[in-house]
């Protein structure tokens, strides 16, 4: 399974339907990975493909939906399109609510699908980039001392320098020193640069233990 070029993994034990969808959409110019079952794929499963999914809900063993959820147990974000012949409404709000981009019945129009497929596609390259970047962001927090990371956590809730250092019970000149830190080592340009950072990976802000300095 390629990570640099996005693939349509399709899934579908109708060796026909199978044999007609890849047909279809390589006449797209899309790149296709067809599986005969679920089993087949997880043979093959990579943590990181870029594409999308394309799954049959009914399928022996292991069918669609429960394919989703061991894809989204292992951690794998890759959207999926869901088809189905025998498809009814609470099978339908079911899989969106579990993330799915589409559910189309059989016999799929060729537009339909190619349409789902694009729009799953460009939803995987933004939540890539989006991913990319957290990780990225993760890597600079993993360089905060645990004082850096303390002092992080009061500059998030609005305090300041003087603040921290009556709650944390330092010196205010040892604060500017922690503060210039660890926005170097951010790579931040401003305050509202860190609180941004922080709020993108969950850092929440320290309510302070102290109230009684007065600015």
């Amino acid at each position: 399974m390629s990570e640099s070029v996005p693939t349509v993994f399709m899934i579908d034990d109708d060796s026909a339907v199978l044999e007609a969808l890849s047909r279809l959409l390589r006449s797209f110019d899309l790149n296709v990975a067809a599986f005969a079952s679920p089993q087949e794929f997880l043979e093959q499963f990579e943590p990181a493909p870029h594409g999308c999914l394309v799954l049959d809900v009914s399928m022996p063993d292991l069918n669609g939906l429960e394919l989703q959820q061991e894809l989204a147990a292992r951690g794998n974000e890759l959207p999926v399109i869901f088809l189905t012949g025998h498809g009814d409404i609470p099978m339908s709000v079911r899989a969106m609510k579990q993330g799915a981009v589409d559910f189309l019945t059989k016999p799929v129009q060729g537009q339909d699908l190619i349409e789902a497929i694009h729009a799953a596609i460009e939803k995987d390259r933004l939540g890539g980039q989006t991913r990319a970047e957290l990780a990225e962001i993760r890597e600079r927090l993993a360089t905060l001392t645990p004082r850096e990371l303390e002092v992080l956590e009061h500059v998030v809730y609005g305090r300041r320098n003087k603040q921290i250092a009556a709650d944390l019970g330092t010196c205010e000149k040892t604060i500017k020193v922690h503060r210039a830190h660890l926005m170097t080592k951010l790579k931040a340009r401003s305050l509202a640069d860190v609180v941004r950072l922080a709020e993108r990976v969950g850092i929440r802000p320290v309510a302070p233990v102290r109230n009684d300095y007065q600015p």
